[in-house]
């Protein structure tokens, strides 16, 4: 339309359906000229007559224009909402897990809130999202492909983004890959806005309504989810005391028994999570077909508190969380404080250094032998 009528479309993107802008506006073309809609944009306008050029902008300050987008707009959302309604509704989805290859059925809800619980895949709310087959096929294809879906690098085998994805917590999509847009309901609430736009305009006008007191502002508490169940409690004691009491789990007393410092905590808890995840019980090393049936095994065996040795989990692996944003690990204590904190309080006799072989001392200390080490290699 540019090279062959010279008729620019300003915000091509913005239109909701071009197919039907287009039909509209050649019938309206038919009937009257181009000039009784469109701006008229002079090229080389200070070049002689025969080397000047005229394009013409169809753009929405033209009232009957600014109409049709929205209308076109309008219809995009309608449809879009009934879509969204039909896939809330329906049962009869299925789908296999991106990261584990589990399949579901039923409602899409299922598999989302899967990936999101058990892999710390969360891509929006369910009810957020429209056409979820189309989006989760564009998503597979790119895991296909050995693609990370939010640095959108490609690697060399599965295993290599895995541990990328893993590592880097990448287990999330590219909030700025506009192909993504159209997935989400809220991307088709307002004729040319995105959804962040509209997210920026409903935290400026939050702004603009809060009062400068912050006086009565209280934190939100950050709930923690038991290594074995879904339950959760925000103070890390009833958790602990439900462990405990339904699992015959006691994370405090195996943290004094063992003198666990807060590194050695972080790859317990980590590993635990790990086994529960598999499915596999770490006290006989059984494997289970879900994490109901370890549960079940546990309870039954009282395998919850059969820990292996110590050099099965405190391993460097297990410094990395399963989970993304595990709040269990950071209500974790550092056992050196609370030990201190229980030894009974008293007069602790301090024995003074003796000095009077300082030189002797200096002479025959380690470090002289670890500096000239250090020396020889540098």
């Amino acid at each position: 339309m540019i090279i062959e009528h010279k008729v620019v479309i300003a915000d091509v993107k913005l239109v909701a359906d071009f197919p039907r802008y287009i039909l509209y506006w050649r019938k309206r073309f038919s009937e009257q000229p181009v000039t009784d809609f469109c701006s008229v944009i002079r090229i080389n306008s200070t070049a002689p007559p025969e080397e000047q050029d005229h394009y013409f902008l169809l753009c929405d300050v033209l009232p009957e224009d600014r109409v049709l987008r929205e209308e076109l707009q309008r219809r995009k959302l309608t449809a879009i909402l009934e879509q969204q309604q039909r896939e809330r509704e329906d049962t009869s989805f299925r789908g296999a897990c991106m990261f584990c290859n589990e399949e579901f059925s039923g409602n899409r809800s299922v598999l989302l809130n899967h990936m999101s619980r058990e892999h710390a895949f969360n891509i929006g709310l369910p009810d957020n999202i429209v056409n979820c087959r189309e989006f989760l096929r564009t998503l597979q294809r790119k895991l296909d492909n050995l693609q990370c879906l939010y640095c959108e690098k490609t690697f060399r085998d599965k295993n290599t983004l895995r541990d990328h994805m893993r590592k880097k917590q990448h287990r999330r999509i590219n909030p700025r890959n506009r192909e993504y847009d159209q997935f989400y309901v809220i991307n088709y609430l307002e004729l040319g806005k995105s959804w962040e736009e509209v997210q920026l305009e409903d935290d400026r006008e939050l702004l603009d309504h809060q009062e400068e007191d912050w006086s009565g502002w209280e934190e939100l508490p950050v709930s923690t989810v038991c290594l074995f169940c879904d339950t959760r409690a925000e103070a890390i004691e009833k958790l602990c005391a439900h462990m405990e009491e339904a699992h015959e789990f006691d994370l405090p007393k195996i943290k004094s028994e063992l003198g666990l410092n807060f590194y050695q905590q972080v790859k317990l808890v980590n590993f635990i999570r790990r086994q529960v995840h598999q499915s596999r019980c770490y006290g006989c090393r059984a494997k289970f077909a879900s994490r109901a049936a370890l549960r079940a095994h546990l309870e039954d065996a009282g395998h919850a508190s059969l820990l292996p040795a110590m050099d099965a989990w405190d391993q460097p692996q297990y410094y990395f969380p399963t989970y993304e944003n595990d709040s269990l690990l950071c209500t974790l204590s550092d056992s050196e404080s609370d030990l201190a904190a229980r030894e009974p309080s008293g007069d602790i006799a301090i024995i003074s250094e003796d000095t009077s072989q300082l030189h002797a001392l200096k002479q025959s200390s380690v470090l002289n032998q670890l500096l000239r080490q250090e020396g020889l290699r540098s």
